[in-house]
């Protein structure tokens, strides 16, 4: 693996997603070769991923590249140097999150994204789930925070949900 032109080859492949989107093909698995494939999942990342940037691209002209590739570079340095290259089995659905009104420490929508970025982090979220959807957009808006530098934090604090609201709530 090539790790000094990994942003380029996203580069590439996130481009491509979103021609393939604007050409109005809607089915993520059909989007990149095997050999694409694989480069992605040597990288922590699958086509699912890439879709829902490319979707989300084109409707709403968010996250947009630098977010996505901000996200997927500490997505990657993870899965690379904390699990070893190795993809976890576990899979958090969406009915398995608090509903989107629930509030930690008066920072709604919270305890929804915690897990959220911890699944984002460990590449564990559904193909149901996005990291960085509109609602987690509107999140970071709201608190002045990039969704990379949020999964940073989730990195460093593990599963202490309060250090991450008072993070929060520090930086305003």
């Amino acid at each position: 693996m090539k790790h000094y032109e990994f942003t380029s080859g996203f580069r590439s492949l996130y481009e491509k997603a979103v021609s393939l989107y604007l050409s109005g093909v809607r089915d993520a698995s059909t989007y990149f070769t095997d050999e694409e494939r694989d480069w992605l999942s040597k990288n922590g990342i699958n086509s699912q991923h890439m879709y829902d940037y490319a979707e989300d691209h084109c409707k709403y002209q968010e996250p947009g590249f630098e977010q996505a590739l901000a996200i997927e570079l500490v997505r990657r340095d993870y899965f690379l140097n904390v699990q070893l290259g190795i993809a976890s089995t576990l899979i958090l659905k969406e009915t398995q999150l608090p509903p989107k009104t629930d509030s930690l420490k008066g920072i709604v929508w919270l305890p929804r994204l915690l897990p959220k970025a911890r699944a984002k982090l460990r590449g564990e979220l559904s193909s149901e789930l996005m990291y960085c959807c509109g609602g987690d957009r509107n999140f970071f808006k709201t608190h002045n925070i990039m969704p990379a530098e949020l999964l940073s934090v989730i990195w460093r604090t593990g599963s202490d949900d309060n250090a991450v609201a008072d993070w929060i709530k520090l930086r305003k």
